[in-house]
């Protein structure tokens, strides 16, 4: 028997990662929710570490940014008028970094990204953020339906515990690799390690 393969694989696809430099950077909901209370994501941390960095190689390749943040009612999960729904401090943005705010969990729902993207001229995205299994999943579900190529950088997305239906759990862990292997099939390049330059 064969060793599994993706669709991109079968087709012959280019699967290198972008360089940063000629990309849109898409910072995705990673925002304080996540680090405490019901929606604290076990990988979180390490997660914000990996994003700070890349975003840090982003800025000094000229990459082009935008910070996406989960929009949610005053008083509620995402409040952006409170704490809880603040971009997370190592990942402020700076002047000139486009901020996008969301109410669903693809980031082209409802907001102008693909009119910002596309007036960079560039068809490359690098997609990092929470969580893995949704807002990022479906951003970059949508973003190959709009003509995009996206990169994943694994290492700087997390995701949470979820239950399996059946009474017991699903550790983050598993949820994270397996939308990345969905996405790895035909929607996206998941890069690992240093794969990002």
């Amino acid at each position: 028997m064969s060793s599994a393969k993706t669709l991109f694989q079968l087709a012959g696809a280019d699967l290198t990662p972008p360089r940063l430099g000629d990309a849109c950077l898409v910072l995705i909901d990673i925002q304080n929710e996540y680090l405490a209370g019901p929606l604290a994501l076990p990988d979180a941390n390490a997660a914000i570490a990996r994003a700070t960095a890349l975003l840090a190689r982003a800025r000094e390749s000229g990459a082009a940014i935008f910070h996406i943040a989960h929009r949610g009612k005053p008083g509620s999960l995402f409040d952006r008028g409170a704490d809880r729904g603040a971009i997370v401090a190592p990942l402020a943005p700076r002047a000139g970094e486009a901020v996008i705010e969301k109410e669903l969990p693809n980031a082209f729902a409802g907001t102008d990204l693909k009119v910002q993207l596309d007036a960079t001229g560039r068809k490359e995205l690098v997609l990092a953020g929470f969580m893995t299994h949704m807002c990022v999943s479906s951003t970059a579900r949508a973003a190959l339906d709009l003509g995009f190529r996206t990169t994943v950088d694994a290492e700087s997305c997390a995701t949470r515990d979820l239950p399996d239906g059946l009474g017991g759990t699903l550790a983050a862990r598993t949820i994270h690799e397996v939308a990345l292997a969905e996405l790895s099939d035909r929607f996206a390049i998941i890069a690992r390690g240093n794969a990002l330059a």
